[in-house]
């Protein structure tokens, strides 16, 4: 069995928030057992080793995001045109799937010292549940761990950290004709942001330009509140993304978070705080979006997965010659590691 022939039938499986995971963690969990892997565990996530000593591991997570009626190909049908391959899922990361797939399939295992683990997850695209959950098994992880998320081919062994936080200001209500008897929650938010901002002008100048952003940026996601027009706003949230480039910024973040707290009388949530990383290697290539990397603690970390990158986009696709790519360099790295 081919990747391409692996990648249509999982891109049959609806997995947008995990709908049909039984279904492909089945397909999975069936082609893994017919080649001699034993499942280890089994829950809506997916792990099989191969030997008892295992010095590496592929991750993949099932789960997509939606599709939306700009698609012009069935998102479900995998549809070949032009040299691409086309559907919900091809780039992010099915592709990667179906390439780990056929790679640790035309291995001979016998010829190999050393075997490897598989972990297939779930909610990657939402909140991680999967990758948490793998986690919270406590299992002995391979040193090298290869991450299938789409890189167009090129090795990337770092990722910038996540932080994020709805922070929620309180005010109280009273008439616009009076402003003086109440306390505006927007004004409270503003002046928040106002120094948040001349805050993150600051931690800007901190540079690591092994990534193609250099510093480490802020977004002002969302802000909503207040009731109407005529009445002082009582309540108001913002929601601020932080992405980090090391753990001192980390740090500084959490640290001015608290003070701006102190200083507004607000309350705020930790809606993420996930960690940057970059394994201790050479030659350094960096992503600017969060993985499942980023939530293991093995010694190599490298993300490798299929290309273009046009994730999330509609009319997602990917090139044939870059899936058949992928599989030689996960052949030649499980040689490389395993043998």
């Amino acid at each position: 069995m081919i990747a391409k022939e692996i990648l249509k039938e999982l891109i049959r499986f609806d997995t947008y928030k995990d709908k049909e995971n039984k279904k492909i963690m089945d397909y999975i969990q069936k082609l893994l057992i017919e080649k001699g892997f034993k499942i280890d565990y089994r829950s809506k996530c997916l792990v099989a080793s191969i030997k008892e000593k295992c010095k590496l591991g592929f991750i993949g997570h099932t789960d997509t995001v939606q599709s939306g009626d700009d698609w012009i190909f069935n998102p479900l049908k995998l549809t070949e045109e032009d040299n691409k391959l086309y559907g919900l899922g091809t780039c992010d990361m099915k592709g990667g799937i179906a390439a780990i797939l056929q790679a640790v399939f035309d291995i001979d295992w016998n010829k190999m010292n050393y075997g490897i683990k598989l972990f297939f997850t779930y909610d990657e695209e939402i909140g991680f549940g999967g990758i948490r959950e793998i986690n919270e098994l406590k299992l002995d992880m391979p040193d090298n761990i290869i991450i299938g998320e789409p890189s167009n081919n090129v090795i990337m062994n770092g990722s910038k950290g996540l932080m994020e936080y709805k922070i929620e200001f309180n005010g109280k209500s009273a008439h616009s004709s009076n402003p003086e008897n109440g306390i505006n929650a927007i004004e409270k938010c503003i002046k928040f942001i106002n120094e948040l901002e001349k805050f993150y002008q600051n931690l800007k100048k901190d540079i690591d330009n092994r990534f193609e952003i250099p510093y480490t940026t802020m977004n002002i996601g969302k802000i909503y509140g207040g009731k109407s027009i005529n009445i002082v706003a009582n309540n108001c949230s913002v929601e601020v993304d932080f992405r980090v480039i090391n753990n001192d910024n980390r740090i500084r973040i959490l640290n001015e978070i608290n003070r701006l707290k102190d200083k507004f009388q607000c309350e705020y949530q930790v809606l993420n705080d996930i960690k940057p990383f970059i394994s201790d290697c050479k030659n350094i290539k960096t992503t600017n979006f969060i993985t499942e990397a980023s939530f293991i603690k093995s010694k190599n970390r490298y993300i490798l997965g299929v290309g273009p990158m046009n994730m999330h986009e509609a009319n997602e696709y990917i090139t044939i010659d870059s899936l058949e790519k992928l599989v030689i360099q996960y052949k030649k790295m499980i040689k490389k590691i395993c043998t």
